[in-house]
């Protein structure tokens, strides 16, 4: 890990004295050709197909191990800063995810930043997990009921967000939420991991900074919009996992913290000696990443 790492900074140098521009579309090549190169392909599945769910007719596709078997569901939602990451880029992921898990997956495809800011893509979500079950049965998949909701990075951030709107959502119930190395906070106070981390780690924090200014387009309150300040209460079982040399990782922290305070049951996974988005580059880190994933099985069928 240290020698790519250090390799992937010589290259951003390089990229920045030749004064190449951040742009969503290297942001998106550079996060795909990533996980490409150092993911793998992940393992087979017995039965998968792409539909669509909910009012947006948004992609979603399932992963399922055992077709014969009645299973619980895991949606996932894809890291990426709200602008990068696909369920293309993530299949090998959520391969992985349904194996080790032996659930149904549902990747979700949400639409991106800057062409669809916030809130599309949370949007498009809340429109799939309303109508999955009826999605879910219109192909013939056979579930138990069991729903986790669970997502990386952006995606955690869409997962805890999800998680607070539906509290009030009578007819849908998430039996688990799981968060890896989430970003929880949109305000982007000044967290010591921010700083600690914020350069030489893959995720910078001024790379950070710029996800979330194309993400917020309108002046929102971006306070309001961070899960970290929604409030706890109501909340199902929780998993975070956080990764010490990411610079979300205080913001893991003091969500950890506050579900604490409400009483709400958790678990927490740390990795010290890891990056952000070290699933993207599983074999870089093999056992990292079988480690996140047996906690994750764990904490569902738990």
């Amino acid at each position: 890990m240290a020698t790519w790492l250090a390799q992937a900074n010589r290259a951003a140098a390089q990229a920045r004295e030749r004064g190449l521009p951040d742009s969503p579309q290297a942001a998106r090549d550079g996060l795909a050709s990533m996980t490409c190169r150092f993911c793998g392909t992940g393992p087979a599945m017995a039965w998968e197909r792409d539909i669509t769910a909910g009012p947006e007719n948004t992609p979603v596709r399932l992963y399922d191990p055992v077709p014969d078997l009645p299973k619980p569901v895991c949606v996932y939602l894809h890291g990426g800063g709200h602008m990068a990451g696909s369920v293309a880029v993530y299949d090998p992921i959520c391969r992985r995810l349904a194996a080790a898990g032996n659930c149904l997956v549902a990747a979700v495809d949400y639409r991106l930043a800057p062409e669809y800011p916030y809130p599309d893509g949370l949007t498009d979500c809340l429109g799939v997990l309303v109508h999955l079950q009826e999605a879910l049965d219109a192909a013939g998949c056979l579930t138990n009921g069991h729903l986790s909701l669970a997502g990386d990075s952006g995606g955690g951030a869409l997962a805890a967000t999800l998680a607070s709107l539906l509290r009030r959502h009578q007819s849908l119930r998430l039996d688990r939420l799981l968060l890896v190395y989430p970003s929880l906070d949109y305000t982007l106070p000044a967290y010591p991991s921010l700083q600690e981390n914020g350069t030489g780690y893959l995720l910078e924090t001024s790379k950070i900074r710029w996800y979330f200014d194309h993400y917020f387009q309108q002046g929102e309150d971006r306070r309001q919009a961070s899960p970290l300040y929604m409030g706890m209460d109501g909340l199902p079982p929780t998993l975070v996992i956080t990764a010490g040399l990411c610079p979300l990782r205080d913001e893991g922290l003091a969500y950890l913290q506050q579900l604490r305070q409400h009483c709400i049951p958790y678990q927490h996974l740390h990795l010290p000696d890891m990056i952000h988005a070290c699933l993207n580059l599983h074999e870089l880190v093999p056992e990292a990443c079988e480690r996140i994933y047996q906690t994750m099985t764990d904490f569902m069928h738990a």
